[in-house]
């Protein structure tokens, strides 16, 4: 497969989670988290499909469209490492639905990323919460569920918050 068709799949695939992720959140009140900015076109579509949300973007250096860079009370600026852990002081409720695109070129930053993900974004969910994510995340509060028709496992995730027992 080439480049370009691996990159189309991944984009129809994070499309398609996003989209059934809002399915999934329509009734559970919360902001949206989009880990990663990029050039905004994730941003950009979660405006669209969730237009009543606030949305609260993490992003180290911005580098966006102008029409898809949040405004500064929606805009948290760091590395995630820093700014996920302290997120709660800028987030007004417990989000309903958080998107992490965080991969990179590097295998052993990007796993390093996703574990702080993992370990950080569940306290900033409300129960019922959905995540999309580009990478896999392992914690126990975050139960893998069904991908829409069309994604091959391993394209694209999505969690579920869950409690769990202490």
């Amino acid at each position: 497969m080439s480049r370009l068709d691996s990159f189309i799949r991944r984009l129809t695939a994070q499309r398609a989670c996003l989209d059934r992720a809002a399915e999934i959140i329509r009734d559970l009140d919360g902001p949206v988290l989009e880990l990663g900015l990029g050039n905004g076109r994730t941003y950009d579509h979660l405006r669209s499909i969730l237009p009543d949300r606030e949305i609260f973007v993490f992003e180290r250096k911005v580098a966006a469209h102008p029409d898809c860079i949040p405004d500064d009370a929606h805009l948290i600026s760091g590395d995630l490492a820093e700014t996920l852990p302290r997120a709660a002081e800028r987030i007004p409720a417990p989000a309903a639905l958080a998107h992490a695109d965080i991969g990179s070129g590097d295998a052993e930053a990007t796993a390093r990323n996703a574990a702080r993900v993992a370990a950080a974004l569940p306290v900033l969910l409300a129960p019922g919460a959905v995540v999309a994510a580009d990478q896999p995340l392992d914690d126990p509060r975050l139960r893998p569920i069904d991908l829409p028709e069309g994604v091959a496992p391993g394209r694209y995730h999505l969690y579920l918050r869950v409690e769990v027992p202490e």
